[in-house]
């Protein structure tokens, strides 16, 4: 029996672990490496395994990141089944599609560049057929029904609080007699969500395999990130111009418009123009609404009954690329939710191009943004940026939210993981190098724990 590490392994994206057991192999994600453009580039690497060989794969939750190279695995030959949540499976037909229509969609692009240029052509990382040959596969897998998914390996999911549907994967393994527990926590999300309930840790295990994303820190508290939006929201009524706000598609987005629901005379909410200008969101609200039983006691009520679109009458979900392109006309007191979370791609893009040059706009920026992406220069005070090849002057204000992150701060990190029976071995997956090594000090200092650091290859032995 042992663990190898092929993705998030001293990152932040690429989710991948692979985990054999008498002669059987299954993954935990088959993420995609998101961020710089080297990072990106593995996409296309072999993967260090025989994919027509795996037995099986344990999706966590539909990020790209964790599902992205799903698609590329049925492609080399994977026939087997992948086990998630009913939610995570609805969220993944949402996501795969619209990645393989951006693969399909790049592509074509990049080959009318190199057809002027002479150039020979380059094929997508995935297309939409084998997007839909994935969705196939999918088998579903509720919380806290254990199952036997193949011989010797008995997977049991637990809420995990990331995003809807998200899950801790607990795997009780069998060889020769030896009994060995897993326990991948996936994205853990805080404890306090305004949608989701608590992560739950597993009682026991005999390795962790936990996520590092804010291991070396924790996030504001949820009153003061109320009271920050609110100032954000009144500061750039004041300014005169349009408030951009780039969030990921799932979660995120339905989080806002959770916090706009709650919120919305307090936040006088009513005089701006409410736009959540994202095909891939809109499809995933409507997934939330077909799961409002997942939701806590808080958040129930708002997607069952008379849902958020009562709660907010001036929302307008455009679909259509003419209906964005039109928001672009407005000149103040648009709010305009839009993917891609870290303005990697999709329609914030178009809006930051026609609005981060003006100094009466604002940006709020409400989550996670990798390093080398655009989202993080904005962050990091960048006088000018490149949108699709224009030199844009960033003169709107830029807003960080730190407190609405989806994924757990050290404290909680720290709680989930001692929680578990016996203070088990502990490996750090899903954070740079300050998340990681945050954590592990963390880790020693309260429980006397050597967390491990495993590296692209790795290796640990059960």
């Amino acid at each position: 029996m042992d663990i190898g590490f092929h993705g998030a392994a001293g990152g932040v994206t690429g989710s991948c672990h692979l985990v054999r057991v008498g002669g059987r192999s299954l993954l935990l994600d088959c993420g995609m490496f998101q961020g710089r453009h080297e990072e990106e580039a593995r996409n296309r690497d072999p993967f260090p395994f025989d994919a027509a060989a795996l037995d099986a794969v344990v999706l966590s939750h539909a990020h790209i990141d964790h599902s992205g190279r799903l698609p590329i695995l049925a492609r080399r030959g994977f026939r087997g089944p992948i086990f998630a949540t009913p939610a995570t499976i609805d969220l993944a037909r949402v996501l795969l599609r619209d990645a393989a229509h951006l693969q399909e969609a790049d592509a074509e692009r990049e080959n009318r560049r190199r057809l002027r240029a002479g150039k020979g052509q380059v094929k997508p990382l995935f297309t939409a057929q084998d997007a839909e040959d994935t969705l196939r596969l999918f088998r579903p897998l509720d919380f806290d029904a254990p199952a036997d998914i193949l011989p010797g390996v008995r997977a049991t999911l637990l809420p995990a609080g990331h995003i809807l549907g998200a899950a801790s994967v607990v795997l009780d393994l069998e060889e020769d007699g030896r009994r060995r527990r897993v326990a991948f926590s996936g994205d853990i999300g805080q404890d306090d969500s305004c949608m989701l309930p608590a992560p739950r840790p597993p009682d026991r295990a005999d390795l962790v395999l936990l996520e590092s994303t804010y291991g070396d820190r924790n996030h504001r508290a949820r009153e003061d990130t109320r009271r920050e939006i609110a100032e954000v929201l009144d500061s750039a009524w004041e300014a005169g111009g349009n408030l951009l706000v780039p969030a990921f598609a799932i979660g995120r987005t339905q989080e806002l418009l959770t916090l706009f629901a709650q919120h919305y005379e307090e936040w006088r909410l009513d005089r701006w123009l409410l736009f959540v200008d994202s095909p891939m969101a809109i499809q995933a609200t409507a997934a939330h609404l077909r799961h409002h039983e997942l939701f806590n006691d808080q958040a129930r009520p708002l997607f069952d009954g008379r849902g958020l679109r009562e709660l907010l009458p001036n929302l307008r979900e455009t679909a259509g690329t003419d209906e964005s392109m039109r928001i672009n006309q407005v000149r103040r007191g648009a709010l305009i939710i839009a993917g891609s979370g870290m303005c990697t791609g999709g329609r914030i893009l178009h809006h930051l191009r026609h609005n981060l040059w003006r100094r009466e706009c604002r940006v709020m920026i409400v989550g996670y943004q990798g390093e080398g992406t655009l989202g993080r220069r904005l962050v990091d005070g960048a006088d000018r940026v490149s949108i699709h090849g224009e030199d844009i002057r960033v003169a709107a204000g830029i807003h960080t939210i730190g407190g609405l992150s989806a994924h757990a701060g050290q404290d909680e990190l720290a709680a989930w993981y001692g929680a578990i029976e016996g203070r088990p071995p502990v490996a750090l997956v899903h954070g740079e190098a300050r998340g990681r090594d945050g954590l592990a000090a963390r880790l020693a200092a309260e429980f006397g724990v050597d967390a491990a650091r495993p590296g692209a290859g790795t290796r640990i032995t059960l």
